[in-house]
């Protein structure tokens, strides 16, 4: 048998020419290591190595883009401050026309072709492509504060231009308000003048022989405007005493929904109706017992209207000095004794002197008196009228929660009406009807909606 033999080692030549071909083969382009080994660069790599010269022309591409844009940029912020500019120019030119100011007009006229030319310089700049005339930042910088401060001028002219106006309108309101008082003063002096002669140029055409209806609603008018301008007085001094309107409305008609505020007057116009109407139906206007004593046996529609034709043409506080003591100053007394209460009057004025002087017989000049007796003049004449006519006239009220007649009433406001489907029911009488003879004179009521029930 065989034995068996080992494979021949190999020999020394074959193995140094492997180590060298390991080490000797490829040659870097890098340096060695520290220790002795070479460090392999991917070809990859080498290639990018090999491209960066093309790098750095695009990196000054870059920069010239940027530079560009940046130039474009400071040269737009650049005219849009001039343009901010030629507006604040403007508004200087216009400020200066009103009021007008021709030393001012020449400047800022002159503002504006600088600008104007400064704008047109900028256009020929950039169609002519030499717009980039200093470093694009310190323009821009230098355009952004042009425009704050062309803005800040235009804000400034714009608040004088304001400033003007409100003085403008100032001068407006105040002379208006003068005006307005002046119109006040002369139409109290008028009304003074015409409370003083007592004339009343309507009433002269009332004739004995020939009154009518229409003659008593003239003078239902004549009374009704006196009425409502003394209770225009009486809010306006409780107003003044530091009066709860709302609770002294509510304290004359209770349970009212006013639908406007300044309807609350007419509350108050009713309390003073209700009171100075009062015996209206009597001769004597219940201010004495025995009517024959009134008019002395005379026949009675002469004796009313001579006394008709002496009140109509005569100023109250002049008839009252004259007869203290006359038919009209005892209807006055008992008037202002029962509409007027104590606590009312002595917070108007403080003190009971005007009720003491009237109580007494007497009659004061005040301001309130005045009104309240030419209120009572042109109620007296009214009832002197109705007691001169050969037929009937009485007064009729109207109640409470009745439903709405428009042949006994009419409403003292008409846009209740603008609601289609609605019927209406009386919140309160403001004035009385009257009849006289055949002829209805409606009474004045407040009227509110009625609740109907649902339909099922």
């Amino acid at each position: 048998m065989d034995s068996v033999r080992p494979n021949p080692a190999p020999s020394k030549s074959k193995l140094a020419k492997t180590f060298h071909r390991v080490i000797h083969g490829k040659k870097s382009s890098k340096p060695f290591s520290n220790n002795g080994f070479c460090l392999l660069i991917p070809q990859e790599k080498l290639r990018c190595c090999e491209s960066q010269h093309f790098d750095k022309e695009e990196i000054e591409e870059c920069k010239e883009h940027s530079k560009n844009k940046a130039v474009m940029e400071a040269f737009v912020a650049k005219l849009f401050a001039t343009v901010s500019s030629v507006k604040a120019a403007y508004a200087e030119l216009q400020l200066a026309q009103f009021p007008y100011n021709s030393e001012a007009i020449q400047v800022a006229d002159q503002a504006v072709v600088n600008e104007l030319k400064a704008l047109s310089e900028l256009k020929h700049s950039y169609l002519k492509k030499q717009i980039d005339s200093s470093p694009p930042h310190v323009t821009l910088m230098l355009a952004e504060i042009q425009e704050q401060q062309s803005v800040m001028k235009t804000y400034e002219i714009t608040m004088k231009k304001m400033q003007g106006e409100i003085e403008i309108k100032g001068y407006s309101i105040s002379s208006l308000q003068n005006e307005l008082q002046e119109t006040i003063q002369n139409n109290k002096s008028l009304e003074r003048k015409l409370n003083a002669s007592g004339s009343f140029s309507i009433l002269d055409n009332v004739k004995f022989s020939d009154v009518n209806p229409k003659d008593f609603i003239m003078v239902l008018h004549y009374a009704m405007r006196s009425i409502r301008n003394f209770v225009k007085f009486l809010i306006k001094e409780m107003e003044s005493a530091n009066w709860d309107i709302d609770a002294a409305t509510n304290s004359i008609q209770n349970n009212v929904t006013f639908h406007k505020s300044n309807h609350r007057a007419f509350a108050f116009e009713s309390f003073v109706c209700r009171e100075i109407f009062c015996g209206f139906n009597e001769p004597a206007f219940s201010v004495q017992n025995d009517d024959s004593l009134f008019y002395g046996g005379t026949n009675r529609r002469n004796f009313f209207f001579e006394q008709f034709k002496k009140l109509k043409s005569v100023g109250v506080t002049h008839f009252l000095k004259q007869n203290p003591s006359s038919l009209f100053g005892k209807f006055l007394k008992a008037k202002y004794l029962h509409l007027v209460h104590p606590k009312m009057e002595f917070s108007f004025s403080g003190n009971l002197n005007q009720r003491k002087l009237v109580n007494s017989g007497e009659f004061p000049e005040t301001e309130f008196f005045k009104v309240f007796s030419e209120m009572g003049r042109r109620v007296w004449l009214l009832h002197c009228l109705a007691f001169s006519f050969d037929q009937q006239v009485s007064i009729f009220q109207v109640r409470k929660n009745c439903r709405f007649s428009e042949v006994y009433m009419e409403s003292v406001t008409d846009e209740i009406f603008s609601a289609a489907g609605v019927e209406f029911k009386v919140a309160f009488m403001v004035v009385p009807g009257f009849n006289v003879g055949k002829t209805v004179v409606q009474s004045q009521v407040y009227l509110s909606p009625i609740t109907l029930p649902a339909k099922h």
